[in-house]
């Protein structure tokens, strides 16, 4: 069994707006997430946000402890939420199974015990996305499938933004501490995402770009309003977004995401809009 863990400091605007592309990809891009039969977790410091990708195989995966949370257990400081984009699978937590099929959810409270991921079909692995924040209090752990997920359609075809939020960890569906987890679908023909721009800077954000064909490309901006960079993104790639950053995107073709966020305010709507003209 493989856990890798690796660390990402803050990066503040200023540094930010003078890096190259290779120097904003190691500050905020997270590449090779899913690798076959590891668990690989990303440990950021912006609000000491996890975020992993977990590929069993024909054997179990593991995630008991890791030494950059310094506690004895991986949760118990903390809470967690799992999607899988995969094939079938099942998320074991302190020994009771959880069956996770494409797009389901699994929300997992603080203090809970080891957790344990398996795929039904080796052939066909899960791609579990991990996510997981601080917790100051206990919420009961809660499986979501996709028809409990509150679903917000926003956007329009004219704009070439028509799409639909799925709500998975939110409080209108589970009760979490802080964590925030959604899944966004496009309308066929519409590529961008969170445009107008936004910033939120009470907490974090991050991105999983998944869903894409092999050439399919995201061409995501960040930076601040008017300091804008840009990366370029591939399937089941992530990207971290600072507080002070906008985070938008467009498509080459068809894709999907999954967005986590963590900080002082669980409210979703919590954001502070940025005119258009203000983008530079």
């Amino acid at each position: 069994m493989t856990i890798s863990v690796s660390v990402r400091q803050v990066v503040g605007p200023e540094d930010a707006a003078k890096r190259d592309t290779q120097g904003l990809r190691d500050g905020f891009v997270i590449e090779e997430l899913f690798r076959p039969g590891e668990a690989n977790l990303t440990y950021s410091h912006l609000d000491r946000m996890i975020v992993g990708g977990i590929v069993p195989e024909n054997e179990p995966l593991e995630i008991c402890t890791i030494a950059q949370t310094g506690t004895e257990r991986f949760l118990e400081r903390r809470e967690a939420a799992v999607v899988n984009i995969g094939g079938a699978g099942t998320v074991s937590v302190s020994g009771k199974r959880y069956g996770l099929g494409f797009q389901e959810a699994l929300y997992i409270g603080m203090g809970e015990g080891d957790l344990s991921f398996t795929s039904l079909d080796p052939a066909e692995p899960a791609l579990f996305y991990l996510l997981s924040a601080p917790a100051h209090r206990a919420c009961k752990t809660v499986l979501i499938t996709r028809e409990m997920a509150k679903k917000v359609s926003v956007g329009s075809a004219e704009e070439s933004n028509a799409r639909t939020i799925n709500q998975y960890v939110h409080p209108d569906v589970c009760e979490s501490c802080q964590l925030l987890v959604g899944l966004t679908m496009f309308e066929p023909g519409s590529v961008w995402n969170t445009m107008p721009a936004h910033v939120h800077d009470r907490r974090m954000e991050v991105y999983l770009y998944f869903g894409m064909q092999e050439a399919t490309r995201i061409f995501h901006f960040m930076g601040e309003p008017g300091e804008t960079r840009h990366v370029v993104l591939k399937n089941h790639e992530a990207v971290l977004s600072p507080g002070w950053s906008i985070h938008s995107g467009a498509g080459t073709g068809r894709y999907a995401f999954i967005w986590a966020m963590a900080g002082d305010n669980m409210s979703f709507t919590d954001m502070d809009k940025v005119p258009m003209e203000a983008l530079r």
